[in-house]
């Protein structure tokens, strides 16, 4: 029997895929079998070529509870605002197409809201799975409001599966905004930060899949600039109540000339030294190397990354310059170094 759409859902869980046809099935099966019937899935098919469609086109002729939407490819961003425009419930919910929701997630997460109308986003602990579905470890970010304020001033602790928030709110904001292209869901946060509560549930409430499909592996350069530009947007509305990152309509090149003269110039020389295709030389990268100490985690990844592929230049003087400066960071960073090196091999 087919199962029937509520008439008023209370969650609105938005997905957006583009050839996931791998763990699709599995993703929204954890959906529709939630403790919390009351649910919409709202799926948006970002120009798919594999077998997405046909299998989105089964699940919703079975369920009626699933809504699918198709366009051509335009990115994650565009498409989550499109389920984020169609949603119907007053609270919305993501899960990305590789990761599974459990039982009960829904449920606990709407309950929280229902007894706390200052909360905007609720995010979760989550397990972390391989592509076989075994377990790998935890992401269990601090749940106190001081320690969730301050982490978020300087990384994204909320699992983008796991979240569950207000849809006015969202919608209110604007939604996700292109330009932060791998950190989309964290520029949106900070912004939700600063009109609404933040809130973790100390529960894991989902499995989150690592592979190297993922967005984290695939844009990890990207992602981390964004992380920047989040950061430098944010950093500006506090300080001078205004947002420059309203005039981007697409995500900045750290390469073009005109970069160094916008609000994110004193991020263009270091992303330009990381991405070794930006043609950056080597008394960049010693002058940058003096800066360790303010990189994030992922930009000392980036860095030994950056460094090893250096060695391997026909120009002498780089390849020299890279190996002494790559000894300078395996000294402070040995595992960021070794695991920088097998992600090469790999």
């Amino acid at each position: 029997m087919r199962q029937t759409q509520p008439a008023t859902p209370r969650v609105s869980v938005v997905m957006a895929v583009r050839n996931g046809q791998r763990w699709l099935t599995e993703a929204a099966t954890s959906i529709l079998r939630q403790s919390e019937p009351a649910l919409e899935l709202i799926v948006v098919d970002d120009g798919s070529t594999d077998g997405t469609s046909r299998l989105l086109g089964e699940l919703a002729s079975r369920d009626a509870r699933v809504r699918v939407f198709a366009q051509a490819p335009h990115g994650l961003a565009e498409a989550l605002n499109r389920g984020l425009h169609a949603a119907r419930a007053p609270l919305i919910a993501r899960l990305d197409a590789d990761d599974v929701a459990h039982e009960t997630r829904l449920q606990r997460q709407a309950d929280i809201f229902d007894a706390r109308p200052g909360l905007g986003v609720l995010g979760a602990w989550a397990l972390e799975i391989d592509s076989r579905g075994r377990a790998m470890g935890s992401r269990e970010p601090a749940v106190d409001p001081a320690s969730l304020a301050c982490e978020l001033t300087k990384s994204n602790p909320l699992v983008h599966s796991s979240i569950m928030a207000r849809t006015e709110l969202l919608r209110g904001l604007g939604g996700y905004r292109v330009a932060f292209e791998g950190a989309e869901d964290y520029d949106l946060w900070l912004r939700a930060s600063e009109v609404s509560e933040l809130a973790i549930l100390p529960e894991r409430l989902v499995s989150y899949r690592r592979h190297p499909g993922s967005v984290s592996r695939r844009l990890s350069l990207r992602q981390a600039f964004s992380v920047r530009l989040a950061q430098r947007a944010a950093q500006s509305r506090r300080s001078r109540g205004g947002d420059p990152a309203e005039r981007l309509a697409e995500p900045p090149d750290w390469r073009c000339a005109l970069a160094t003269n916008a609000f994110y110039a004193d991020d263009v020389a270091l992303y330009r030294w990381l991405d070794p295709g930006a043609g950056e030389g080597p008394s960049a990268g010693a002058a940058l190397m003096d800066r360790l100490a303010e990189l994030s985690h992922a930009e000392r990844r980036l860095a030994a990354r950056s460094l090893l592929t250096r060695m391997r230049s026909h120009d002498r003087s780089e390849s020299v310059n890279a190996r002494g400066l790559l000894l300078r960071l395996f000294r402070e960073q040995p595992s960021t170094v070794l695991r920088a090196a097998w992600s090469l091999r790999a």
